[in-house]
């Protein structure tokens, strides 16, 4: 009789113990899609968030050292028993590895926003914007209309230039262009869903931002960087470890 009880209280437990496995994967994987799509003849991994508190922004560690690469990041959640699902560098960074322009992290203000208008780099090619995050929601803002809100936000990037606005693709994209990098950036669409695409090969300005315009629906999209992009990408066997960033966005 005992034998009888104590096999189905193993049985039970089991059961528990499949139902928490399996909750806890369908928690893990309603933190992000992750695709491959294509788009005018090129090839992108796209990324999608419902969820934006689950965003985070990394520049220096508890020791103050920038963490540099996503392999550096990827290791330093990993000490502290998080995983690391998705990384991607965060916007463009002076020499010294400083942010250029606005960084925010965790409400702390590290870096001031950049108000210069007439200056060299894709940076400087206005309108340029803020990818920012509060409690609850998501917004690319371009850095005029941010200055004007001053919303008080948890995480905030400056980088530039701006690749749609208000459902509009910036000015300054030529189609056909033969400037070509790879390319990373971000946008958010009108159901407040965070979208981040890296090109799998070199693209133009132009292209890139048709992508968040006709493909993901992003009414305003902001490019983070180019030929140096990299992500983390795990769901999409992505794995760009490398690269000598600023910030980085991720999401463990």
């Amino acid at each position: 009789m005992i034998d009888k009880y104590l096999v189905q209280i193993l049985i039970l437990l089991q059961v528990l113990l499949l139902l928490s496995c399996d909750s806890k994967s369908k928690e893990i994987s309603t933190l992000l899609d992750a695709k491959t799509i294509e788009h005018r003849g090129h090839q992108y991994d796209v990324v999608i968030i419902e969820d934006p508190q689950s965003v985070h922004f990394f520049w220096k560690d508890d020791a103050k050292n920038r963490y540099k690469s996503l392999a550096n990041l990827k290791a330093a959640l990993a000490a502290k028993n998080k995983t690391l699902n998705f990384a991607m560098n965060g916007g463009m960074y002076l020499k010294d590895g400083s942010p250029q322009g606005l960084y925010i992290e965790q409400g702390e203000q590290f870096a001031k926003v950049d108000t210069i208008q007439n200056a060299y780099g894709n940076f400087y090619l206005q309108p340029n914007g803020i990818f920012c995050i509060n409690d609850s929601t998501a917004h690319v803002l371009t850095t005029v209309d941010f200055l004007q809100s001053l919303p008080e936000v948890k995480y905030a990037t400056q980088s530039g230039p701006m690749l749609v606005i208000e459902g509009h693709l910036h000015d300054a994209f030529n189609e056909g262009s033969s400037s070509t990098h790879f390319r990373n950036g971000v946008g958010v669409r009108a159901d407040g869903k965070i979208v981040f695409a890296i090109s799998n090969e070199k693209i133009n300005f132009f292209d890139f931002a048709t992508l968040f315009k006709e493909k993901l629906n992003c009414p305003n999209a902001l490019y983070l960087d180019g030929f140096v992009s990299r992500a983390y990408i795990p769901d999409l066997g992505r794995k760009d470890l490398d690269g000598n960033f600023g910030v980085i966005i991720g999401l463990y």
